[in-house]
């Protein structure tokens, strides 16, 4: 069995117009993968405040990679497929994404850096599907756009070799029938994004 990790950020729910588009994805999944789910909302992880940075370095210096503050960034790293469903929010991810991959950066884990200061990944994961929806009427490729950018380099930083998306946009700008429209047509993308894996 191949592991797909699903980080879901889908704050809102099953109500959600991104979660939606990862039913899509993953009603289309080949049997062959096997889903391990994270719901962000109801991780007990924290932004690195002072204390926790500290701590963590500790356990780093001390070379104690077994403990389970590190569990995430193991499971991340050992994905064979990384599936992220996230709202666009204030032109990027929300804080809780952004908490999730500062506790998976961990160096002897999802990347290393030698002597001479070069980063090299050591995420196993053949690619990262971002979903997600957009209220704003902004395109794919537009400089607003800030989440899929970030992403891409998160992915070139912990080796995972490729990155696509799935997006809808304009569902709190056009009228409902355009934007139910456009998201059925998110969904069936992200069906055969999922088929072709």
């Amino acid at each position: 069995m191949k592991k797909l990790l699903f980080v879901d950020c889908c704050i809102r729910g099953e109500v959600s117009r991104t979660k939606k588009l990862a039913n899509a994805f993953l009603s289309a999944l080949p049997a062959e993968y096997d889903v391990e789910r994270l719901d962000l909302g109801a991780l007990p992880i924290a932004p690195l405040d002072r204390t926790r940075y500290f701590a963590r370095e500790k356990l780093l210096n001390e070379g104690k990679l077994g403990d389970p503050l590190f569990d995430y960034a193991k499971q991340l790293a050992t994905a064979d497929v990384v599936l992220v469903a996230t709202p666009f929010w204030d032109m990027g991810i929300p804080a809780q994404l952004k908490t999730y991959l500062e506790n998976v950066s961990i160096a002897g884990i999802t990347f290393s850096c030698d002597e001479a200061g070069n980063f090299c990944g050591l995420c196993r994961a053949a690619r990262m599907v971002l979903l997600t929806t957009r209220g704003m009427e902004i395109r794919d490729g537009d400089e607003m756009e800030q989440a899929s950018p970030y992403l891409k380099a998160i992915c070139n930083f912990f080796g995972i070799g490729g990155f696509e998306m799935v997006s809808a946009w304009g569902m709190d700008t056009q009228p409902p029938k355009e934007a139910e429209k456009r998201l059925l047509l998110a969904a069936e993308n992200a069906r055969r994004l999922a088929e072709s894996l």
